[in-house]
């Protein structure tokens, strides 16, 4: 699975700008984002849609975001952390 390109990133501006307001996030790069110096959320696309990365506890769990529930589901997730 490759990690998502700008098209990609594209498609999910509006929810990229949604995770840029959560107080304890740093994107490093479009897409990437940081939580205490600590890699948190990243994007990948593959021939079943776009499914982000993210960060629970030790391991990261795949989440499909290729829906707009979808990315209001991980965006719920990502501010109740």
């Amino acid at each position: 699975m490759k990690h998502a390109d700008a098209r990609a990133l594209d498609r999910l501006e509006p929810l990229l700008r949604e995770l840029r307001t959560v107080d304890d996030l740093v994107e490093k790069k479009r897409g990437v984002f940081y939580r205490r110096s600590r890699a948190f959320l990243h994007f990948h696309d593959d021939p079943s849609g776009l499914h982000a990365d993210v960060r629970l506890g030790d391991d990261f769990q795949r989440v499909r975001v290729e829906t707009d529930p979808e990315r209001a589901e991980l965006l719920a997730l990502v501010r109740s952390l």
